[in-house]
């Protein structure tokens, strides 16, 4: 059974909504090209909204350089992702996607620093970044 999120929209929605790119990471469970976007090096305080439904994902405060060319988080705002089981190529992973409107975000990984240990490793363009003012 599809899970059903509180933000939801036709395949025809996302693709207006979305650029090619972006519909293929976030619809399509892509993976942009490490180091290509611009976010990566974003180091200000502020937040990172799903560019899906404009939910607030991450805060500025505990993005990392992690050295993988993706940005890099070690905990999400609360309630903000969810997490399934991603056996994709050959691999077993932990797939992050918005828990607002159930976008493929990225991976996450045990391996981040502390006190959470955890690197969520966030496709950039399924982020977009408002500073804090």
């Amino acid at each position: 059974m599809a899970t059903t999120y509180p933000v939801t929209r036709s395949e025809a929605e996302w693709r207006r909504l979305l650029t090619p790119e972006q519909y293929d990471i976030m619809r399509g469970h892509g993976t942009e090209a490490p180091g290509s976007c611009a976010l990566l090096f974003e180091k200000r305080l502020g937040t990172f909204h799903c560019v899906g439904c404009d939910s607030p994902l991450f805060e500025g405060k505990v993005k990392f350089e992690s050295g993988t060319g993706w940005p890099s988080f070690n905990e999400p705002i609360d309630g903000a992702v969810e997490t399934t089981t991603d056996r994709s190529y050959g691999m077993v992973r932990t797939e992050v996607h918005c828990a607002t409107c159930g976008s493929h975000l990225g991976h996450v990984f045990p391996d981040g620093p502390p006190p959470s240990h955890q690197r969520y490793c966030i496709n950039g363009v399924a982020l977009k970044f408002e500073p804090r003012s």
